[in-house]
């Protein structure tokens, strides 16, 4: 009996190890790309949604990394220089998850080796800060990082890990997490779980392991209410906030599945909230039968300066535009697929409606 259950045991661990749990298996690779070369018809067109992954896989191979040393976004106004180098800089984060699904679908070693200069090139610039809104930004060049990264020399791999486990370790300092700050318990501390989250399963190490739950469970608690309604939905009164806490949480909650088994898209807070509960408040307002006029009530003055300066979609009253929804729930089908009529629904008018995340869904199967 012990030997079974160290077997088992040494299973999980493998599992932990080599699996790719951020982004796909060797499996779910070879199924997405059957999908994309057969799968064609519609509404499901797999190469529709994949096409602008290699457009900007075939431009950025003739492309140089625009590393930047701090990532500077959260708390700037639209328009302030260092938020718009910054936002240019982080492009590259698309470019490596393009470069990088490109090489794992098709084999090109091409796409392979110029990841790997965007990798390097930031990994040797960039240096962690513990902003989890600023680092935020870096999400698709984790995930491009963990479709490659068992394809890379040891040295490489090395000189990429210290860098990004750097990052996890500013997360888990970070100052934005302290108790009794705003932003402990706000959107700020969903990305900063999401990020510690995805950088631990992409290195396949154990130690943020306790660390991940813990911190993921505190907030489910005291960040979800349950009347469906976010601490971020509340206090902004704007569902873009509802989404942008939504979202890191539901990435990170797939991860923890993917890896383990944990599920905290159901999971219920003491007070019966819970992450379900949450994206079915969103419903009613993605397929029309409710509006919402955003930041009415809003409580955050960084609210009010955007408005004053003019930035799309932050003047209050502007109506919540039921599109900017569709991510979030395309995240949350992958625990539920009763979500796709609520999908359609928002997306009547376009009935052969489908996106990269829902093609994702397809083959990394719960």
């Amino acid at each position: 009996m012990k030997k079974i259950i160290l077997l088992v045991s040494l299973a999980g661990f493998c599992l932990h190890s080599n699996a790719q749990i951020v982004s796909m298996t060797k499996n779910e690779i070879k199924t997405l790309r059957k999908d994309i070369d057969t799968n064609n018809t519609s509404p499901s067109t797999y190469k529709r949604v994949y096409q602008p992954f290699l457009n900007t896989a075939q431009k950025a191979l003739t492309e140089d990394p625009n590393p930047i040393e701090k990532i500077q976004s959260q708390g700037l106004l639209e328009g302030n220089p260092a938020k718009t180098a910054s936002l240019k800089a982080v492009e590259d984060a698309t470019k490596v998850y393009a470069l990088a699904l490109v090489y794992r679908l098709y084999g090109d070693k091409t796409y392979l080796d110029k990841a790997t200069t965007f990798l390097l090139a930031w990994s040797t610039t960039n240096k962690a800060t513990g902003d989890p809104i600023n680092e935020t930004k870096l999400e698709d060049m984790i995930t491009g990082y963990d479709l490659v990264r068992s394809e890379l020399s040891a040295e490489n791999k090395k000189t990429i890990d210290d860098w990004m486990g750097s990052i996890a370790e500013a997360q888990l300092n970070s100052a934005s997490a302290k108790p009794g700050k705003g932003t402990a318990i706000n959107n700020w501390n969903s990305h900063r779980i999401k990020i510690i989250t995805l950088i631990a399963f992409t290195l396949h190490t154990k130690k943020y392991d306790d660390v991940i739950n813990t911190e993921l469970e505190k907030q489910l608690a005291i960040n979800l209410n349950a009347d469906g309604t976010t601490h971020d939905f509340v206090e902004r009164d704007a569902f873009h906030y509802h989404t942008y806490d939504l979202e890191p949480l539901l990435t990170a909650c797939i991860t923890i599945y993917r890896a383990n088994g944990k599920n905290y898209f159901d999971y219920e807070t003491p007070k019966g909230a819970s992450i379900k509960k949450c994206v079915d408040f969103m419903v009613p307002y993605m397929t029309g039968e409710k509006t919402h006029g955003e930041f009415v009530n809003s409580t955050v003055p960084f609210d009010q300066q955007r408005a004053k300066n003019h930035e799309k979609g932050y003047e209050a009253g502007t109506l919540f535009k039921p599109e900017s929804g569709l991510y979030t729930l395309s995240l949350a089908f992958y625990f539920n697929p009763s979500y796709l009529a609520a999908i359609k629904q928002t997306m009547k008018n376009d009935p052969s409606y489908f996106n990269w995340q829902l093609a994702l869904n397809s083959v990394k199967k719960k």
